[in-house]
């Protein structure tokens, strides 16, 4: 309903392909190579895409499918880009008890995107997380390095015109 996953298109640059398959050969033949070369993969763009996931696959040899396994396995990567603006909402207990769970579907909705998605703009991505140690601060959100706590829905809007 609010999302038809994420629209924002790939636009790797000639450099960055030219990076990675630097990089691929450098690291290809080394044992255990893959994790390597997907960390370093995602410093160069950012995310791993699945053009990205292709490239690595066709140069290693590995099957495209092995690939977009360990890359869904672990957190650490990301298959959609991030924002200019990256916005963690707390569903921890102490955060969600009070409210967060509201926020974050309200961010949702004034977004136009769901949990791991940017904006198509790329101005905005919006994750969940856990924690981020200032329960006392409860519901809280960070943009970026800001943190943003004893939120209301009603907040919202406030806090999104400063990144407009």
């Amino acid at each position: 309903m609010l999302s038809k996953k994420s629209t924002v298109q790939f636009n790797g640059t000639e450099a960055q392909q030219q990076e990675l398959l630097q990089m691929i050969s450098e690291l290809k033949d080394e044992k255990g190579s893959l994790m390597p070369i997907l960390q370093r993969a995602q410093d160069i763009y950012g995310y791993l895409p699945i053009e990205v996931q292709k490239i690595i696959s066709d140069e290693t040899g590995i099957p495209l499918e092995k690939i977009y396994g360990v890359v869904t396995f672990y957190s650490q990567f990301n298959l959609n880009p991030k924002g200019r603006y990256r916005i963690s909402v707390c569903l921890g207990t102490a955060c969600y008890v009070k409210g967060s769970g509201d926020i974050y579907n309200k961010l949702m909705e004034k977004l136009g995107i769901v949990g791991g998605e940017c904006t198509p703009d790329g101005k905005f991505s919006l994750d969940a997380c856990r924690c981020v140690g200032a329960c006392g601060l409860a519901p809280v959100m960070m943009v970026n390095d800001e943190v943003y706590g004893r939120l209301t829905v009603d907040d919202i809007d406030e806090i999104l015109a400063k990144y407009e």
